[in-house]
């Protein structure tokens, strides 16, 4: 079937990567949607959907962003597999111990405890943004204290980091969660495709979903959504997660750092990390004991 490509250049990092939120939160949703460095100072946001209106429509939400959003480009394309096309241009990323892939890379990255594949698409999450690569990092440090034996990783897009949690700590209970049905079928299959048959996945919004409450508390959370909510779930992360337990926070730009921190400082935490990458804080804090 033809598809339309939108892409869209700037040399402001903040204003790509906000574009590239933006077409990844659009409905329906857009297929691959990338980020790429075209050379230093250079960026490139491409995203991919078989509906001309649907294309037109996600330019549109992403304009809406300011003045500043340089125009975006619709291009019409033959029947060919531009979402492939498009996967692989996306190289092995390195996370600590994890190395997360596609298909496309598949044969010369064997299966391993730290191998995670995931191919770009529905849902959020391949490591090349920089808040999900802060989250695996962050995960990668924590699994070498091996006192996590409960996690949750709450708003899972891709399913990556519920499957960095269970590469990275066999034996320990994993639930994944998303308010975006496409994004838990989306999560499933991937852990599916990784031998991680043990992560349980559910619906939900937010921490008030009754099977969270039955589970909580959590060793572990990780939330890599943004720093409004992260705020606003601050008291329901305290209450879902042990005393000497730890959360991982990212989907934060940097100037927004200071008060998600304030927030969970507010309620008995205590900020052990802030990685910046980039744009991007991701932040650990441990709840007091």
């Amino acid at each position: 079937m033809p598809s339309t490509k939108l892409s869209v250049r700037t040399t402001d990092l903040g204003v790509a990567q906000a574009i590239e939120a933006a077409l990844a939160a659009a409905e329906p949703a857009l297929d691959a949607v990338t980020l790429f460095e075209d050379g230093p100072g250079a960026w490139r946001v491409e995203a991919y959907t078989q509906s001309r209106a649907d294309a037109e429509a996600a330019a549109g939400l992403a304009t809406k962003l300011g003045p500043s959003i340089p125009p975006i480009e619709l291009e019409d394309l033959p029947d060919l597999n531009w979402v492939a096309i498009s996967q692989a241009a996306l190289p092995p990323v390195t996370a600590g111990r994890f190395v997360v892939h596609g298909s496309h890379d598949r044969a010369r990255i064997p299966f391993g405890p730290r191998s995670i594949l995931i191919d770009a698409g529905e849902a959020f999450g391949t490591a090349h943004h920089a808040t999900t690569l802060g989250c695996l990092l962050a995960i990668d440090r924590l699994a070498r204290s091996g006192r996590v034996r409960r996690v949750l990783d709450l708003g899972c897009g891709s399913g990556v980091l519920a499957i960095a949690a269970a590469r990275a700590l066999p034996g320990a209970q994993v639930i994944a969660t998303d308010s975006d049905p496409v994004a838990v079928k989306v999560a499933h299959a991937n852990a599916e495709a990784n031998g991680c048959h043990s992560i349980a996945f559910a619906c939900a919004d937010g921490l008030a979903h009754p099977w969270l409450r039955h589970a909580a508390p959590f060793d572990l959370i990780v939330a890599n959504i943004l720093a409004g909510p992260l705020r606003a779930l601050a008291g329901d992360v305290a209450a879902s997660v042990r005393r000497g337990g730890g959360v991982v926070l990212s989907g934060i730009l940097n100037p927004e750092a200071p008060a998600v921190i304030a927030a969970y400082l507010a309620h008995g935490f205590f900020l052990v990390q802030r990685q910046r990458i980039g744009e991007w804080s991701t932040l650990t804090l441990r709840k007091r004991r």
